[in-house]
C-alpha cells in the first residue's frame, strides 16, 4: 500500500508518573536525540493501536488500560534525518498525541536497534531535554498541567 515507504502519520506517547517524571529514550540514530515513545502508523492501523504497539515495542510495557488519547495532532515538516523513509512527494507528517500515567517509574526493556538508553526525568528537565518541539510542547502542555502546584513558601 505504501510502496515501501512509511505512512506520514505517527504517534507520540508521553509516559509519565504521578510525581511528574517523564520517560525519555535516546535514539540510536541520530545519536543524542531524546524523545518520548514515537513511531509511524502502519498503513492499516489506527492511532490508538499504533500507540499501544509502539509502547510495547520500544519499552516492553503493556499500557492498554492507561492510554489516554489527547485528541490532538500536530502537522510538521519531516526532518532531513528521516526524509528517506517517506515517498519523494511527502513533506509533512501528522503526529497524534497520547499520554500514559504510571504510579511510579518502572524499568523498561529497550529495543536496542532503536534506542541506547532510557531515563525517567522530572517534567521540566524532560521538556528541555526532548529533541523535538512537538515532544517539548506535549510535556509542557499536558504533563505540567496535571501536576499539583508546588507548596507556597511562608511569608
Amino acid at each position: 500500500m505504501g510502496n515501501g515507504y512509511e505512512r506520514p502519520e505517527s504517534v507520540l506517547v508521553v509516559l509519565y508518573t504521578e510525581a511528574g517524571d517523564v520517560l525519555l529514550l535516546e535514539r540510536r540514530q541520530p545519536a543524542g536525540y531524546w524523545q518520548s515513545v514515537t513511531g509511524s502508523l502502519g498503513w492499516d492501523e489506527q492511532p490508538p493501536e499504533a500507540a499501544l504497539r509502539e509502547v510495547r515495542e520500544e519499552t516492553g510495557l503493556d499500557v492498554g488500560g492507561r492510554l489516554v488519547d489527547c485528541e490532538h495532532s500536530t502537522r510538521f515538516k519531516i526532518l532531513p534525518a528521516w526524509r528517506d523513509r517517506y515517498a519523494p512527494d511527502v513533506e509533512y507528517n501528522v503526529e497524534h498525541l497520547f499520554l500514559v500515567e504510571l504510579p511510579e517509574p518502572v524499568d523498561v526493556t529497550l529495543n536496542p536497534e532503536e534506542h541506547t538508553q532510557a531515563l525517567w526525568v522530572p517534567a521540566r528537565q524532560a521538556a528541555l531535554k526532548a529533541s523535538s518541539y512537538t515532544n517539548q510542547q506535549a510535556i509542557e502542555h499536558h504533563v505540567f498541567r496535571r501536576l499539583p502546584a508546588p507548596p507556597r513558601l511562608a511569608d
